[in-house]
């Protein structure tokens, strides 16, 4: 059998309200429209299924599997989809986490990806967000497996990393999927040249899957959720506002770029070198 170079890939910008069930419902409607429309893998957004913000983490935590988890696995074995459950505040113990659950087409959890940076930033006069104040750090890299390829998954600031995505680049990842919240200050400023930047370096495609953009919240997300190909050329962006978007994840046109610029046998591991100190 001769496995499919195309991948049909959804990115689902979800408007993200106060009340848990209808995020979940909205969710759900959302990945079904998006199977419907031959997608394989969908990515939901960081804080899919609560306001995003230090105030309203522990109020939403879960624990895993809990209701928003179970809602994940149905969706993705009921539509036959691998489904990148974006995040949710994860209680684990007297510890909170920002946590991102795979679940792949038979409902089953693949992998369980917590954010390894944890978003404490201040820019003066603009924004001060301190993550920290409330979650905790994971500690393990996360890929996963599909028929299509290996995927290698990040939340939001993980991104700005690019140790994190060079080593997924290595242990053969062809796409990285980023769900994240980047917000009015740093979404003009960085949210393309980051994803372009980590598709450009390691010659892969890459996915983000923001919330929709919320004036009235207390934390406004930029939302332009987009997929990047590994030129680093952006190849569906959308709006501010809820939406679906899809791209193909063509694993020939990715080869090609490897070969006619072979970066990855031109590394000088004689002089320098990115590893992994805890595996996933």
């Amino acid at each position: 059998m001769i496995l499919s170079t195309t991948l049909h890939l959804a990115v689902v910008q979800l408007r993200v309200s106060k009340i848990k069930a209808d995020n979940l419902g909205r969710a759900q409607k959302l990945v079904k429209e998006a199977a419907g429309q031959g997608a394989k893998v969908v990515v939901l957004p960081e804080c899919f299924n609560s306001p995003y913000g230090t105030g309203f983490f522990a109020e939403y935590a879960e624990k895993i599997p809990g209701e928003s988890t179970r809602v994940l696995s149905e969706a993705a074995r009921d539509c036959g989809v691998y489904l990148v459950g974006g995040s949710i505040p994860e209680k684990d113990g007297e510890k909170l986490y920002n946590t991102c659950s795979v679940f792949g087409p038979d409902g089953k959890l693949l992998v369980k990806h917590r954010k390894i940076h944890l978003f404490d930033i201040d820019v003066p006069g603009k924004i001060r967000f301190q993550e920290s104040e409330t979650l905790s750090p994971g500690n393990r890299l996360s890929m996963f497996e599909t028929p299509f390829c290996k995927v290698g998954v990040g939340i939001c600031y993980d991104i700005r990393f690019a140790e994190l995505a060079h080593i997924y680049a290595k242990k053969g990842c062809q796409l990285l999927v980023y769900p994240g919240a980047f917000n009015m200050t740093t979404g003009p400023a960085h949210w393309e040249l980051l994803q372009r930047g980590r598709a450009v370096d390691n010659q892969v495609y890459v996915a983000t899957a923001s919330p929709a953009r919320d004036e009235s919240a207390s934390y406004v997300a930029w939302g332009h959720s987009s997929v990047v190909n590994p030129w680093g050329e952006v190849i569906v962006k959308a709006g501010p506002e809820e939406s679906v978007v899809y791209a193909d994840i063509d694993l020939q046109y990715l080869a090609d770029v490897r070969q006619q610029i072979p970066i990855t046998t031109q590394r000088r591991n004689d002089l320098y070198s990115v590893n992994s100190v805890q595996e996933g």
